[in-house]
């Protein structure tokens, strides 16, 4: 099992940043360059959301944990090979704190080292991007 994770600060509220990371796992928002989202069914645990990363092929994810406004998981299986993606939003004094993580699976014993890095290298950039959609929101409803 292998483990990362990358956390960052907004001066947004969590509900504006929630409804951005569902908009967007959703597939109703997209983001240029990023990856994109289609759902398959209602935004609940149980759903299938297609995931098409910049450039590659389209893989399926079934969310695992939704805890709506705080937490959202989902699963990604790859034969042996098991990802877990999840968000998790608190509130702070100043806004919100979110954290994205990625664990891979017993599978990934010695994948997760290599594979895991490769895929999240880009979580720096997806949160950027997360609350730059969350700013749009809420300045639109503002």
């Amino acid at each position: 099992m292998w483990t990362t994770q990358h956390t960052a600060e907004t001066d947004l509220p969590r509900d504006a940043v929630w409804a951005a990371l569902r908009e967007l796992h959703e597939g109703r928002r997209n983001v240029p360059g990023a990856d994109r989202f289609e759902l398959d069914g209602p935004f609940a645990v149980g759903s299938v959301v297609n995931v098409t990363p910049a450039g590659q092929d389209t893989f399926a994810s079934t969310i695992v944990e939704l805890d709506e406004g705080l937490r959202y998981a989902d699963r990604t299986e790859f034969g042996d090979v098991v990802l877990l993606f999840a968000h998790h939003l608190e509130e702070t004094a100043a806004g919100t704190r979110a954290t994205h993580t990625l664990t891979t699976g017993p599978g990934a014993d010695s994948t997760g080292p290599v594979l895991g890095p490769q895929i999240a290298e880009d979580f720096p950039e997806a949160m950027e991007a997360l609350f730059a959609a969350a700013r749009e929101l809420h300045d639109r409803v503002a």
